[in-house]
């Protein structure tokens, strides 16, 4: 009887082992395709913000090469920059950019400003155009730098 109790208490403990050993070896399975989603995510991310910085580089050449103009530049960039949660640490090293930003960054485009009374329009027109001449030579020097701007990764 006792031999049959220790046959028994072997398989129980056999059987536990084995479901054990299953257990973990759906874990570690599971633990990889976690591993490996994140990289797939993370490397996603990583393209999408080198896709951003590349059109803020190609923005920037174009204002630099007079193909873009100065305001829409300025307003494009400082957007991206905002999607890469930029603009905090690139403000300081593009002050007349932002400074012009400032300026024009509540202005309405599109529709909004095609239903502005003509009067309002020319306001704003003469806002931006007031900025964009006291600033245009400094934001130009900026854009030039943007054209090899790559952010400093802490």
């Amino acid at each position: 009887m006792q031999i049959v109790l220790i046959i028994i208490a072997m398989l129980i403990v056999a059987g536990l082992s084995m479901y054990a050993t299953i257990l973990l070896l759906r874990l570690k399975k599971q633990t990889a395709a976690n591993k490996a989603a994140l990289q797939a995510q993370q490397q996603a991310l990583e393209q999408k913000r080198q896709e951003l910085l590349g059109d803020i580089r190609y923005i920037a050449a174009a204002m630099t090469e007079d193909r873009c103009e100065i305001s829409e530049g300025v307003y494009r960039i400082a957007k991206l920059f905002e999607l890469l949660s930029l603009t905090e640490r690139v403000s300081g090293e593009f002050p007349a950019f932002y400074e012009h930003f400032e300026v024009i960054k509540s202005h309405p485009i599109r529709d909004a400003r095609a239903h502005l009374q003509k009067q309002e329009r020319m306001r704003l027109d003469l806002q931006r155009m007031k900025s964009e001449s006291a600033l245009q030579e400094n934001i130009l020097l900026e854009a030039k730098r943007m054209t090899q701007f790559e952010p400093v990764t802490h």
